[in-house]
């Protein structure tokens, strides 16, 4: 094969994979576009801080943005610490053997799990058998339960691209192994951990149908006082909006806006964890 054969193939290949790229970026820029464009004429300071009326058509989508940051941080205070010391412990504390390769298996596999599963799942363990009923406590430990395999295999990926050499300087010093995890792997491994918590909060926070079975109200304009009570969420609020709504045409433009502030508040989150990533990674290189 000569040279400029390789050339060739070289260009062909950087040449597909750059078309699909830019596919990619064009159709999230036309989506991002509609809902924009559709949603932007609703979006106002009472839209955002006001209780829906007269069947959603008019009003605002205060509770529903509080009764998701509810249940987004609900979920991440549940699958977070859990998930990242599971990680820990098959990284750190597992050796290579079957039982590390079924618990891989059984992450991986639970994080394939249509989310209608983990519904039906929280419904029938915490909204049933445990009596808590509709409420931010089950919804939370749902969405938790949801999270949690993104969280540990991006924790345990984290922990890999850790040097061996950090681990074997910190024992040559006399520390312990929980020393040199925390003192050493840690502060050098979780800006790659964020990447869990950012993909986990976007994932939780657009679900529908877990909080569907076990949280979500269909037209509750107050706000939450306990873990104890029922919430609208933005994405259950969308979904009513635009399928079952009293005056559908009429709370059109209203789903758009939900949408577009849904996206939003997902493009902020991760827009802040991103810098806080950053910053912390910037500070590893100058310790």
């Amino acid at each position: 094969m000569t040279v400029n054969t390789k050339q060739l193939k070289q260009k062909i290949a950087f040449s597909i994979f750059g078309t699909m790229s830019f596919i990619v970026v064009a159709i999230l820029v036309i989506i991002l576009g509609f809902i924009v464009i559709r949603g932007i004429g609703v979006i106002n300071w009472e839209f955002l801080t006001a209780m829906p009326r007269d069947g959603m058509t008019h009003g605002g989508i205060f509770p529903a943005i509080v009764g998701t940051g509810c249940l987004v941080l609900g979920s991440m205070i549940f699958a977070f610490p859990i998930g990242v010391l599971s990680g820990i412990y098959i990284n750190e504390y597992l050796t290579e053997s079957w039982l590390k390769k079924v618990i891989r298996m059984m992450t991986n596999n639970l994080a394939g799990v249509p989310s209608i599963v983990f519904g039906l799942f929280g419904m029938a363990l915490f909204v049933n058998y445990l009596k808590f009923g509709d409420s931010i406590l089950a919804g939370s430990l749902t969405l938790g339960l949801l999270a949690l395999p993104v969280v540990i295999r991006l924790t345990e990926e984290a922990l890999k691209t850790v040097d061996d050499n950090l681990r074997l300087g910190s024992y040559a010093l006399g520390a312990s192994k929980i020393q040199t995890i925390q003192k050493v792997v840690l502060p050098v491994a979780f800006p790659n951990i964020m990447t869990g918590l950012i993909l986990s909060i976007g994932r939780v926070s657009g679900e529908t149908a877990p909080i569907l079975f076990t949280v979500a109200a269909y037209f509750l304009p107050r706000l939450p006082h306990s873990i104890s009570d029922q919430v609208m969420a933005l994405p259950y609020h969308l979904y009513v909006l635009a399928t079952s709504g009293t005056n559908m045409e009429e709370s059109r433009p209203m789903a758009y806006g939900t949408a577009l502030v849904l996206v939003s508040i997902v493009l902020i989150i991760n827009v802040t964890a991103s810098i806080l990533r950053r910053r912390i990674q910037k500070k590893n290189r100058m310790n």
